[in-house]
């Protein structure tokens, strides 16, 4: 048995409410919103629940999945150990501003218009 939830007899160990929609289909809500980038909104009104029962059920989904030891990632020494060669990228995403012109009198021009008092 699970210690996050029981799936035999639907009761989450903490109480609260239990959830009105099948594994399957939990999971399958997970699997549309990470692949297809479908907001919450959207793919809650497919499923008839709510923008934030959306939310719960994926990332309950999420963090079940990143706990199940078929989706570790091997360690540091494994991968030293290993014989095969890995390439690394770095790309540097840091925000930098903006180089603009400083403003100055001298830069801006005044025009007179006629006819205005």
């Amino acid at each position: 048995m699970n210690p996050v939830y029981c799936v035999s007899n639907g009761h989450k160990p903490g109480g609260g409410k239990p959830n009105h929609l099948e594994m399957e289909d939990r999971l399958l809500m997970a699997l549309e919103y990470i692949r297809k980038y479908r907001t919450y909104f959207h793919v809650a009104s497919s499923y008839g629940v709510s923008e934030s029962a959306c939310y719960r059920n994926i990332k309950w989904i999420e963090d079940t999945l990143i706990k199940h030891p078929d989706f570790a990632l091997p360690g540091r020494k494994a991968l030293l150990k290993s014989e095969m060669e890995y390439e690394v990228v770095l790309i540097d995403g840091t925000e930098t501003p903006i180089e603009r012109r400083k403003k100055n009198k001298n830069s801006i021009t005044l025009v007179k218009r006629k006819g205005i008092p």
